[in-house]
């Protein structure tokens, strides 16, 4: 039995412009086939195991015919998967969705067409440039520029073009600009005429040339501005002054690597996507049960006990999911916790008890271990019971510590913290481009792990392929992990919170711009 294709428009670049549509055929593909065009941070809503088929041009190979694009699509269909075909913008705007159509029509597969954000509209917008606008322009034509002169002249009407609607757009026409600006002034539009062209809109990348029909050649050779862009020909183009709104964001133009587990970065993404930034997620970490026998043991001892103890310090979110996860699946009340007072390293795992209705005791004024002790130091008092659920790489200055001072300390292992098992070349191919300009490390997992990814998927010095990303840690502990490694560090939160690592991001951004100009 045939698949199902759906011709998805993944939208402009930022892989949230994505449709809601969209974003669930994505979720549901068996494979997707896609290109350059369509933001990479997409393809991490993919199911597991879903098969990844890039059709774009590589170093070795050029882009992959049509006519090979849409045979493939009906060869995946016939063999019975749902087949996203990922294109950016939108599929029926210079997508020739309508050959892929066609043929899967012609061999009886089942398909639809998913409209995505077409870049003719979408970048302007990033750039400031509403394409229609009640005073300046009240229509609008869309026009390939991508062709050679003489083929631009058989398909384009210039002399009706032209003057036809008040702004005009064209697709990948850069190349093209001197012959097309030519023929809009030969053809009755005034020199003066504003035009933008603003390259890889909506993504990290974004660069906007302004100048006029009668100057803007020459401002793209001096500049060397390059493909792809979209040209904006109009008086639209002067609203760009008073409305470019992303470039005035304190994250904007920078891609930061994030490398969070997937469950806890959410916060971070969102936070620097707010700030103009745009995230690219790469979990190195993640989180599972624990599997040796010892430690299961261990967990149900430690459980056992609950009534006895009077102090439960909590040093991470992860520790709290997972003790409420032991909690219950032990058959456990956490009203057996009466007696103890309970603590939390940081405010984040603070804020994780909160939601469970727990406030912590006291919340230490450093957010590391050493905080916790400084801030109870004096109401620690020897033969107390401690417990502390914790990960199996956690520190053990805090168990060592309370020890010494003669409590009895109660360790379990609530996870294990794992390498994530996902490769991801799109990640190499942008860190060897200068694509990724900084990567956050939130603990020495994460700096440990990302280097040993990049070996597993053949990088022979990570640390070298890193030189130039500004290295942005939480701590200082995870900063000396990171230069341990090899790894020459930028940029240290001033708080071992989440905020001060954004706060921290935005002062350096701040003063790269400032030093640029």
């Amino acid at each position: 039995m045939a698949g199902r294709v759906f011709l998805v428009g993944a939208g402009p670049g930022h892989a949230k412009l994505i449709t809601v549509k969209g974003l669930e055929c994505l979720q549901k593909a068996d494979v997707v086939v896609y290109d350059r065009l369509a933001g990479p941070q997409l393809l991490h809503s993919l199911k597991p195991g879903t098969e990844k088929i890039y059709v774009g041009k590589l170093p070795d190979r050029h882009t992959m015919k049509q006519e090979e694009i849409n045979q493939l699509l009906v060869d995946l269909a016939l063999q019975g998967k749902t087949v996203v075909r990922l294109k950016g913008g939108d599929p029926t705007i210079f997508g020739r969705v309508g050959e892929e159509a066609e043929l899967l029509r012609r061999n009886g597969i089942p398909y639809e067409i998913v409209p995505g954000i077409t870049a003719a509209i979408g970048v302007p917008a990033y750039a400031g440039i509403p394409v229609t606008h009640r005073d300046l322009a009240s229509s609008l034509s869309i026009i390939t520029g991508h062709e050679s002169p003489d083929k631009l002249d058989r398909m384009i009407e210039w002399d009706k073009v032209t003057n036809a609607t008040g702004t005009l757009v064209f697709m990948m026409g850069v190349a093209k600009i001197g012959y097309i600006a030519e023929q809009l002034m030969r053809h009755g539009r005034k020199p003066g005429t504003p035009v933008a062209l603003i390259r890889w809109g909506t993504r990290a990348e974004q660069a906007v040339l302004a100048g006029t029909l009668a100057d803007i050649a020459e401002k793209v050779e001096q500049a060397d501005f390059q493909p792809p862009a979209v040209i904006v020909v109009g008086d639209v183009v002067r609203q760009r002054e008073q409305l470019k709104w992303v470039e005035s964001l304190p994250l904007f133009g920078k891609r930061i690597l994030v490398t969070r587990s997937r469950a806890q970065a959410s916060d971070l993404v969102n936070r620097i996507e707010e700030l103009g930034g745009e995230p690219y997620e790469f979990p190195v970490i993640e989180t599972v049960y624990p599997e040796a026998p010892e430690l299961k043991q261990g967990l149900k001892d430690a459980f056992d006990r609950l009534g006895e103890y009077d102090l439960v310090f909590f040093t991470s979110t992860n520790g709290v999911d997972y003790f409420f996860r032991h909690l219950k699946e032990q058959g456990k009340d956490i009203r057996q916790l009466h007696r103890a007072r309970i603590a939390a390293v940081g405010p984040a795992t603070a804020e994780a008890l909160g939601q469970r209705g727990i406030i912590p005791v006291e919340l230490p004024d450093r957010f590391q271990q050493e905080g916790l002790i400084e801030s109870l130091g004096s109401q620690l008092l020897a033969g107390q019971k401690v417990f502390l659920p914790r990960g199996d790489l956690a520190r053990n200055w805090l168990p060592d510590k309370l020890a010494e001072m003669g409590l009895e300390v109660t360790s379990a292992v609530m996870y294990q913290t794992i390498a994530g098992r996902e490769d991801d070349p799109e990640l190499i191919r942008l860190l060897e481009e200068g694509g990724i300009h900084a990567v956050t490390f939130t603990s020495s997992s994460t700096v440990n792990n990302l280097l040993s990814i990049l070996q597993r998927m053949g990088v022979q010095d990570p640390a070298a392929l890193l030189q130039g990303v500004e290295v942005a840690c939480i701590g200082e502990i995870t900063a000396k992990t990171a230069r341990d490694a090899g790894l020459e560090v930028g940029i240290i939160a001033e708080e071992a919170t989440l905020d001060s690592l954004v706060r921290s991001l935005c002062l350096w951004n701040a003063e790269a711009a400032a030093a640029s100009e």
